[in-house]
């Protein structure tokens, strides 16, 4: 089952959008849950220059059958021109929380 499940992630640089891009996939049933990490401090290269900015980092606890729309539905109500999407894939865990993934997205 590990290999249904993947974490998501992209960042905001704004703690009350996080917040609602957390809860509105929950809401949406496209994950099961949502941690947002503490505001941390992001360098990146932005239209030729090196920028620097506090972002909250959002990663979402969903399903391989999910990802595609839970990607468009983040696109969608992201906004950055062009936000973080990184996925990873779980390769273990719980089988009681795996399991619970899969229940809370079906």
């Amino acid at each position: 089952m590990a290999n249904d499940i993947v974490i998501a992630q992209t960042t905001s640089d704004n703690e009350v959008q996080a917040k609602m891009l957390a809860r509105g996939a929950v809401e949406s049933k496209l994950a099961a849950g949502v941690h947002i990490d503490a505001p941390m401090t992001a360098f990146y290269w932005w239209k030729g220059k090196v920028e620097t900015a506090q972002e909250w980092r959002i990663s979402y606890m969903t399903t391989t059958d999910l990802l595609p729309a839970l990607e468009v539905w983040l696109h969608e109500k992201h906004p950055y021109d062009v936000p973080q999407w990184i996925t990873l894939p779980v390769t273990g865990g719980s089988e009681a929380y795996l399991s619970w993934v899969v229940d809370e997205t079906a």
